[in-house]
């Protein structure tokens, strides 16, 4: 890059190049004419698909992977082709400045689009390097007061990334093709991500729920201060021996720790307890009390913000990005992608400055609160996650510019940073001990606690969100809790003691905060990059969502199950935070790239092997075995080609002799690994025994009606009889122009009638009146006046008539066969509803989204359900059914719509023909020369423009 130019920047007209254009208006708004702000619209080169490449190229180095691993790992790079037309203007607009200024991103993935626009553009005035981590005038001034030189080693470890990210996902997804189902996909992140969500299911189907009881009950002192004023307690401890909880059990059920030392109750031991202390004098043994201090949590970084979004908005990972990313751009924060906690000397002056105003200068400490990363590399030493500004507009002042998914995320955002630099919450937690001996000679304590803030200090302004409730029933929320006062020796009356029982419970499924939070843990991946992530396992099929909770599929079970026996070490969670960690030491120039690609592809002397080798001696994979999943003796899950089934293998006729075909069944979609229990693969199997029986045959037309267990559901059909030689004989003979006939075409085969089953029918017991009754819907009912035919039919969301496209829901299923014309006219007779001419009701009411405060209901639409709140729609997603969509997850689904803003214009494509092109394709460039090294370190070799 060239060094800073001798004359002052902004002499002449500069160019200076932004990633998004949404910001381009307000920078220009505070630089003035002197400067052309531009956008580069994100990245504008990208390695091509193999496909894509020049012919002379697919087959020489570059043929498999847009990279020549045999040589320095060179990537070759092309302008995208939506891109095509936005290179032309930036270097139309280049030619005419007298100054080049790259204002993307300061993180790694913007250093790469200024590097790529240096490639690209080739620039011959002095060019200039600056971030901006905010957009506020103070910013930018701040900012050509920063010039630098591009970060080669920034750009060194995107483009490594990129590079790694290609050979990972071009290596281990077609062994995922050939092995279990075409259209999967590996990679560094989702791969790993997809573990922990399928090793949390097998954790919960492993698990074993165990029994145990306890006592509570309601105490109350019967003089003195405080007389009478009740409070709640539990029984700790019997006989001296702690009372075992829920914590005390592992996953197998069984009571951890020494037997000695606790007591396992059971019912019939605790309801007998619970008798004998009935008229038992209970008193204060012990009282306790302990100064209590709560700090304030940490600015946002990226991770924390979308795990904190998702605890208190229900906003999915992605809305929280984009809402975000709108934020920023439009100057209401700092730049979203950090791993940082600091905040800068004027940050911490204005979040003391407004808690003082707003809450009092007591609740603000002495000294403002430092705070510093566990990460090595805070994403390139960025600020945390705060309001933008010098000074920071409150919620308020900002309300009426912003839409409410925005307003609340800002909200969040200046709570947190504000709380941040305000003092601690003081008070004080008492403990009571308390206890009496039991009718049958037992002594029993129970204990209390209670919790008395005196000084609230930053929980005036935050308190930060859990992901799950403790074990126990406790809640663990620090709050006021006070108990009345005791002393030691107080007596104490004792009302509704009581035994309560309780199961433990499996670990709970990850939700999108949860998984951010350990994905951030464990140092794998970027956060900048998890909502992407996210998304991609949930577009693979891997995991879907149930409320908010990630539910794997049985593909992401075969998937992590041949990743976990060929590739273990790129499904670890150590290696893959090592890999991370590499790419850190190079964005720091600590490692040399093509040294650390060397090592992962090919691998080293007294190193594990590379990918490479790893790959080509997987040997024989038994694609059977791993789409095998044992549920119970002889009943197997097995993915294939068209969802999961269980079989049971065939047995031995003891007849004949003759090994009988296997029985299968299909496993329901809207079914959770966990909850395919022994007992319901039995109940599946069972069903599956029915599927293809026969029925009878239909006396109109003679052919045989069946019962079959479908994807969908249980269903009836008839069989079509294959074409006799006669029929085949019979078709017309079709001849070539020179006279020969043609060879004879199979006749078009017919098809067959089906229908579902309704609700009130099983597979096992349908019978052929119920088939028949099934095969004849839609049933005509007759006209209208105006001679419009209207029928009952059977649909996806149950019977409804229909009279050309008005459709009418009925109430049951029964109408199906029992409905009258009189009757469907008198429903025709009445209003429509409002919409397209339906008066069809909601297929479910969802009550008001807590975000706009409007009612949310599901409807059905022309492709299918869809969420609506009267003013934003979004389609069920696939993989979810109406039955599962909470309000909460409508309210997620509603939010993500409404942060992507309005859909595009469509504009005509042009037809014009395209005038014939020279052999080199348009937007690729041969090698460059070696550009001049930045920072004392050499340029990445072999890279393409």
């Amino acid at each position: 890059m060239p060094t800073k130019a001798t004359q002052s920047p902004g002499t002449g007209k500069s160019l200076l190049i932004v990633e998004s254009p949404s910001k381009v208006k307000t920078i220009a708004g505070y630089l003035g004419d002197a400067y052309e702000v531009e956008s580069s619209m994100g990245h504008i080169r990208d390695l091509p698909q193999p496909s894509e490449l020049p012919a002379e190229l697919k087959k020489g180095p570059y043929g498999r992977f847009a990279v020549d691993v045999e040589h320095g790992f060179e990537p070759y790079y092309v302008v995208n082709p939506d891109k095509k037309k936005k290179v032309t203007e930036l270097k139309r607009k280049l030619k005419d400045a007298d100054a080049l200024y790259l204002a993307t991103d300061g993180d790694r993935e913007g250093e790469a689009i200024a590097w790529h626009l240096l490639e690209v553009l080739k620039p011959k005035v002095p060019v200039y390097r600056l971030t901006f981590p905010e957009i506020t005038r103070e910013a930018i001034e701040r900012a050509f007061g920063e010039l630098r030189e591009l970060d080669q080693d920034l750009v060194d470890a995107q483009e490594t990334r990129r590079i790694l990210d290609r050979l990972y996902g071009y290596e281990i997804s077609p062994v995922l093709w050939r092995k279990i189902a075409s259209g999967l996909s590996a990679g560094r992140v989702q791969s790993v991500a997809t573990r922990l969500v399928v090793e949390r299911e097998r954790q919960r189907m492993a698990f074993v729920s165990a029994e145990y009881w306890d006592l509570s009950g309601t105490f109350a002192r019967t003089d003195g201060e405080d007389a009478g004023v009740a409070f709640g307690a539990r029984l700790s401890s019997v006989d001296g021996k702690r009372v075992a909880g829920g914590r005390d059990f592992g996953d197998d059920g069984v009571l951890k720790g020494a037997a000695g030392k606790l007591v396992h109750l059971d019912e019939t031991a605790a309801r007998e307890l619970a008798a004998g202390l009935e008229d038992a004098a209970f008193a204060v043994r012990s009282l306790e009390t302990k100064p209590y201090t709560r700090r304030p949590a940490a600015p946002f970084t990226t991770s924390t913000l979308q795990q904190e979004a998702a605890r208190k908005l229900r906003f999915t990972s992605r809305t929280t990005m984009q809402v975000a990313q709108k934020l920023y751009e439009n100057g209401y924060i700092t730049y979203m992608r950090t791993d940082s906690v600091a905040l800068s000397e004027q940050a911490v002056t204005a979040a003391r400055r407004q808690a003082s105003e707003l809450y009092g200068a007591e609740f603000v400490p002495g000294s403002p609160r430092l705070y510093s990363s566990k990460a090595k590399n805070a994403q390139e030493a960025h600020e945390a996650v705060r309001p933008a500004g010098d000074s920071f507009r409150t919620p308020n002042q900002v309300r009426g510019e912003l839409s409410a998914d925005a307003y609340r995320l800002y909200e969040l955002i200046w709570k947190r940073t504000v709380a941040s630099q305000m003092a601690d919450a003081k008070g004080s937690t008492a403990t009571v001990r308390l206890g009496a001996t039991s009718s049958t000679g037992r002594d029993a304590e129970f204990s209390a606690s209670g919790t008395v803030i005196t000084f609230r200090g930053f929980l005036a302004a935050y308190e930060e969100g859990r992901d799950e409730e403790p074990a126990d029933g406790k809640d663990g929320k620090d709050g006021d809790k006070r108990l009345p006062r005791m002393a030691e020796g107080d007596r104490l009356d004792a009302t509704e003691v009581e035994a309560d029982g309780h199961r433990t419970s499996p670990p709970a499924r990850y939700t999108e905060a949860s998984l951010v939070k350990v994905l951030d843990e464990l140092g794998i991946g970027r956060p900048s990059t998890y909502a992407a992530t996210i998304s991609t396992i949930m577009d693979r099929g891997y995991v879907r969502v149930r409320g908010s909770a990630l539910i794997p599929s049985w593909t992401a079970f075969s998937v992590v199950r041949l990743l976990e026996e060929h590739f273990s070490d790129y499904v670890d969670y150590d290696f893959t935070a090592e890999m991370e960690e590499g790419l850190d030491r190079i964005a720091r120039g600590e490692e040399d790239s093509t040294d650390w690609l060397q090592d992962f592809y090919f691998g080293s002397q007294g190193h594990e092997n590379g990918l490479k080798p790893i790959v080509d001696d997987l040997g024989e994979i038994d694609a059977r075995a791993v789409n095998s999943i044992p549920v119970t003796d002889g009943i197997t899950l097995r993915v294939g080609k068209f969802g999961p089934y269980l079989e049971v293998a065939g047995t031995l006729d003891a007849e004949t002799g003759e090994l009988t075909e296997p029985v299968r069944a299909n496993v329901p979609e809207d079914l959770a690994p966990d909850e395919l229990t022994p007992d319901k693969a039995r109940e599946l199997i069972e069903t599956g025994k029915a599927d293809g029986r026969e029925l009878g045959r239909d006396p109109a037309t003679g052919r045989a009606i069946i019962a079959k267990d479908g994807r969908y559901g249980p269903y009836v059909t008839e069989v079509i009889p294959e074409p006799t030689e006669e029929e085949l004989a019979a078709q017309p003979v079709e001849y070539y122009k020179n006279g020969k006939p043609k060879p004879p075409k199979k006749p078009v085969r017919e098809k067959p009638r089906t229908a579902s089953l309704l609700s009130s029918m099983t597979l096992q017991d349908v019978t052929l009146e119920d088939a028949l009754k099934l095969l004849s819907l839609p049933r005509t009912l007759g006209t209208d006046a105006e001679g419009n035919e209207i029928t009952v039919q059977n649909g996806r969301f149950g019977p409804y008539l229909k009279k050309g496209s008005d459709s009418r829901s009925l109430q049951s299923e029964d109408q199906l066969f029992t409905v009258t014309l009189e009757d469907a006219l008198k429903i025709y007779a009445q209003p429509k509803q409002r919409g397209r001419g339906t008066a069809k009701p909601p297929l479910a009411d969802l009550g008001t989204d807590q975000i706009t405060e409007r009612p949310m209901v599901i409807k059905d639409g022309r492709f299918g359900p869809y969420i609506t709140d009267g003013e934003t729609n979004v389609t069920v997603p696939r993989g979810e059914t109406v039955e599962q969509i909470t309000p909460a997850r409508a309210s997620q689904l509603l939010a993500e719509k409404r942060a992507q803003g309005p859909a595009p214009k469509r504009t005509a494509r042009s037809t014009a023909k395209t005038p014939a092109k020279s052999s080199a394709p348009k937007g690729t460039t041969k090698k460059s020369p070696a550009k001049k090294p930045a920072a004392g370190r050499p340029a990445r070799a072999g890279t393409k423009g």
